[in-house]
């Protein structure tokens, strides 16, 4: 399989079969011990694309091989004050295991970019957790690097509160 053979489409929310594939893919993420190793709970799997149809911001795509839903990409609009302009998150990504490392990571990036580029953003930005070597090499195979202002202040580093 190559990228070529992979395509890429935005997520309907409100679409039936869209749904169910983004909640199968990320389900699937959550399991996967770099998703945390727990499925997501059945609310969560009941509300999910009824909730992000609210977010206005937030922007989907899955990557289909034929009619097998491979890869997802969730991504979230924020705002860069240092460039008054808006960036792009990708808050998760994931390629279920036997599709790894055929390109799909790479095509679910470029969606995310188009997407960033046609509003406008600045950047792409994501999280990684550091010993999950084959997204980052993925990652920076796609161009992303750590977040550096000054090298001697050293990299940013992302931090959570759960409330």
């Amino acid at each position: 399989m190559s990228a070529a053979t992979v395509q890429v489409r935005r997520v309907d929310y409100r679409d039936a079969a869209d749904g169910a594939a983004l909640v199968e893919l990320l389900d699937a993420y959550a399991i996967d011990p770099m998703g945390g190793g727990q499925p997501l709970p059945p609310e969560v799997r009941a509300t999910l694309c009824q909730r992000l149809a609210q977010v206005p911001l937030a922007a989907s795509f899955i990557a289909w091989l034929g009619d097998e839903a491979v890869g997802l990409v969730n991504c979230f609009e924020g705002f860069s004050t240092f460039k008054a302009r808006p960036l792009l998150n990708v808050h998760d990504i994931v390629v279920r295991p036997a599709h790894r490392a055929r390109g799909v990571g790479q095509a679910l990036l470029a969606a995310a970019e188009r997407h960033a580029q046609e509003r406008g953003c600045c950047k792409l930005t994501l999280e990684v957790l550091s010993g999950n070597a084959r997204a980052l090499r993925s990652y920076q195979r796609f161009g992303f690097a750590p977040y550096v202002l000054d090298p001697r202040e050293g990299q940013a580093l992302l931090m959570q509160k759960w409330l």
